[in-house]
Parts: C-alpha cells; structure tokens; sequence
C-alpha cells in the first residue's frame, strides 16, 4: 500500500513537472515575441558601443602622438636657440683670439652649432608635417565619433521606449517563468534550456495536434501518444528532439 501511495506521488509529480514545463515555455515563448519586437537593436547599440569605444581609445592616442610631437618641438627650439646663443658667445670670443689655431677651433665650434641649428630645423619642418597629419586625422576621427554617436543615441533611445514600453508585462512573465522553474528538478531544466537553444524556433515543449509532433509535424504513433497524455514520463520526439505533450487544455491526463 505504501509502495503504491509512493508510485502515485511519483506520478503525480512527474506531471506537475510537465505541466510546468509547457507553462514555462508558453511565457519563454512570449518573452520571445517581445524580443522579436527588438529584433537586431540590442545587437547594434551594443556593436556601436564598442566602436565607439575602439574610436575614442584612437582619438586618445592620436592626442597624445599630438603632445608628443609639440613636446619634441618645445625641445629643438630650445637647441636651436641655445646653439644661436653658443654661437654669438663663440663669435665674441673669435674676437679675443691669440693665434690661428684657436681661431680655427672656434670656426669649427661655430660650424658645428650651425649644422646643429640645420638639423633640429629640418627636424621642426617633420614635426609640423606630423603634427598636421595627426590633426587631420584627428578630425575625420572626431567627425566619424560624432555621426556614430548619432547613430547610437537614435538606436538607444529607440531600444529604450521599448524597453520602457514592454518592462512590465517583462517582469511579470519573469515572475511566472520562476514560479514554473521552482517545479522543474535542474536535470530537466537544464534539458529543456539546452533543447529550446538548439532549436530555431525556442520551442522546446510542444503539443501533439493532430497525431503529429507540434514542432517537426511528424506523425506521433497511437501508442507514443498515449504514454504522453499519462505524463508518467518525459517523452521526446524522435525526430526533432523536442519535448512532447498534451495539451492540457484540448484532453486530462489518463490515468
């Protein structure tokens, strides 16, 4: 007697555990529907997040080459007009000179500044021709930020009114699904996750109509059919691997 009470319970929760499985996958299906109302927005805010992100981090780098190049031309102005200054000490001293050889050594030191002078001057033309190259670059950058942040502030605020539209009747479904999930043993949850991800349509749990699976549309034996009005155990279509069962609503669980 106790071993039947114990059978029977085990029946019973076996269909609780289906019934909860096809309400669950009424609401995924309807949260689904919400979705599709979305459709590829969540995907291109997101991707013009991320681009506007990889800009930014450019423009910042373009930026800092920017200051770096102006950094270097504070410095060879500063060699050049420190040459300049060595080079009028240099000529003064030509003037206080005792003999040709010190006359020559300081002509050389003079030669030297001036091609010192040359070279941080024809290093000054490069930094100003990068200098401009970066600030070009800089604008288009800033241009390309500027219609991407169009872009996404069109596609945000667009994804947002539906959010804001739909978030009720969201966290109420998501109510629902928990108090569906809470019947569910993990084993058979996470079955019906991995079923509803591989198939294209979300439909893990689905009813037999008219002798035929509600998925694949394959016909379900008289016999197969049976055992799934019992609800005694989890029966899969051997065709498309969904989950199959009865609609409560069309036929009772036989006993």
């Amino acid at each position: 007697m106790a071993t039947q009470k114990k059978t029977a319970d085990v029946d019973y929760s076996m269909q609780e555990k289906i019934l909860a499985l096809y309400e669950l996958q009424k609401i995924d299906s309807k949260v689904d529907e919400i979705n599709k109302v979305k459709g590829e927005l969540p995907l291109e805010v997101q991707d013009l997040e991320d681009e506007m992100t990889g800009m930014k981090t450019r423009i910042d780098n373009i930026n800092a080459e920017i200051d770096e190049l102006n950094a270097l031309t504070k410095q060879r102005k500063r060699e050049v007009d420190q040459a300049r200054i060595m080079i009028n000490n240099y000529k003064e001293q030509q003037n206080n000179v005792r003999n040709n050889r010190e006359f020559d050594a300081i002509t050389k030191e003079i030669e030297y500044q001036e091609l010192e002078i040359e070279l941080a001057e024809k290093r000054l033309k490069e930094y100003a021709a990068g200098i401009k190259a970066k600030k070009l670059q800089l604008e288009e950058a800033e241009a390309a930020v500027a219609e991407r942040t169009a872009d996404f502030n069109a596609k945000k605020a667009e994804l947002d009114g539906i959010e804001a539209e739909t978030a009720p009747l969201v966290e109420q479904y998501e109510a629902q699904a928990a108090a569906a999930r809470e019947k569910i043993d993990e084993r058979l949850l996470a079955a019906y996750e991995r079923i509803r991800h591989n198939v294209r349509n979300g439909l893990a749990v689905v009813t037999v109509k008219r002798d035929a699976c509600g998925g694949c549309f394959n016909r379900i034996p008289p016999q197969r059919q049976v055992e799934i009005r019992q609800g005694k155990k989890i029966i899969i279509c051997e065709y498309c691997g969904r989950i199959l069962v009865a609609d409560p609503e069309a036929s009772q669980p036989q006993e």
